[in-house]
């Protein structure tokens, strides 16, 4: 009886061992197994990428004041002309007749008030008299400035020195004020236009540096911020700013990106990291050897990095590999701490378009 007793005893004692060694063995098959970073504020820079316009300093079309027959037109193709250059020019021929005729009933009126202006000082006329001689010399001069200003308009004159572009017309037709003659423009200096979102206006001063870039060229040409718009655009949220062109030459008219970028502070990870879901992002943190699933917000990125600007803080333990392994509250073993990521975003340029 005390031999079946110890047999019964031997064989719970080897159950139990055997239970605590699955038990063991299962434990360690559901632990996974990790890399992480500490998280850590570091500083980089941030690049916004926005689209921008080139456009010339000064651009105007060349249109005619008045209406009539083109006695002369100076508009070559591409030409370069100075400031003042005659373009195009109208027939006056009736406004100049008329000028004559002014000017010979001014020489009239003249005589006609000097002369009662003799008479007047030795009451040989009254002053009513006098009154409206004088009166007729004014007339007559103000009609003189009127017709000028209409023969100026009969004349096209280029309003500052710059490049023409391609000529519309031949010398001899009828124009109007419509009729398009041709194109100006100081193609020399460039200015850029652009918009972006209001959430990145404090990355647009007066004075600060962007670079452009074409789609014809890799190369980043520098422009400084001349003016902002002090509205923004209630319809698209967007702020317009202006940036004109230190050196290189973009044609006017030219699709551009512009690049704008400031040094930020903040916690960055892997993009491989960062857990995408329907409402939220979330990282994995490791507590107490256990998976914790935090939403995060997250800011400036790039194909490698992402800022994460909210949800985590200074010296948690971020999963960088083996996410897709890990559940809510899984044990977790730390396989290596990936300082060197830290360093390597240090040294990133994140950009956000």
């Amino acid at each position: 009886m005390n031999y079946i007793r110890s047999i019964f005893i031997l064989l719970v004692i080897c159950g139990l061992i055997s239970c605590k060694h699955k038990a063991e063995k299962s434990k360690d098959k559901l632990q996974v197994n990790v890399d992480v970073i500490v998280a850590k504020k570091v500083h980089f820079p941030s690049t916004i990428e926005v689209n921008g316009e080139s456009l010339s300093e000064e651009m105007i079309e060349l249109h005619p004041e008045i209406s009539g027959r083109l006695t002369y037109l100076n508009i070559p193709d591409g030409a370069v002309v100075q400031k003042g250059t005659v373009l195009a020019k109208i027939n006056d021929a009736d406004l100049q007749a008329q000028l004559e005729q002014q000017k010979v009933q001014l020489d009239l009126a003249v005589k006609t008030e000097q002369r009662l202006r003799e008479l007047l000082t030795v009451n040989g006329i009254n002053q009513a008299d006098y009154d409206a001689a004088l009166s007729q010399v004014n007339t007559i001069n103000a009609n003189i400035k009127v017709l000028n200003a209409q023969i100026d308009k009969t004349v096209v004159r280029a309003a500052f020195s710059g490049k023409l572009g391609l000529r519309m017309v031949s010398p001899g037709a009828y124009v109007t004020p419509l009729t398009l003659l041709g194109t100006l423009q100081e193609a020399d200096n460039i200015k850029i236009d652009f918009t972006l979102p209001e959430f990145y206006a404090n990355m647009a001063r007066v004075g600060n540096t962007v670079f452009i870039q074409t789609n014809e060229s890799e190369d980043k040409l520098p422009a400084v911020i001349s003016a902002i718009e002090p509205q923004i655009n209630s319809a698209t949220r967007n702020i317009k700013a202006r940036a004109r062109l230190n050196s290189g030459k973009i044609s006017p008219g030219s699709f551009v990106k512009v690049l704008l970028t400031k040094d930020e502070e903040g916690i960055l990870v892997p993009s491989n990291a960062l857990i995408p879901d329907a409402t939220s992002n979330q990282v994995v943190i490791i507590r107490k050897s256990k998976a914790v699933f935090a939403n995060v917000e997250t800011g400036t990125r790039n194909a490698d990095l992402v800022q994460l600007s909210g949800g985590v803080k200074e010296g948690d333990t971020i999963v960088v590999s083996g996410v897709l392994f890990v559940r809510p509250n899984t044990l977790v073993k730390i396989r290596a701490v990936k300082t060197e990521l830290i360093k390597a975003s240090a040294d990133s340029n994140l950009v956000s378009k």
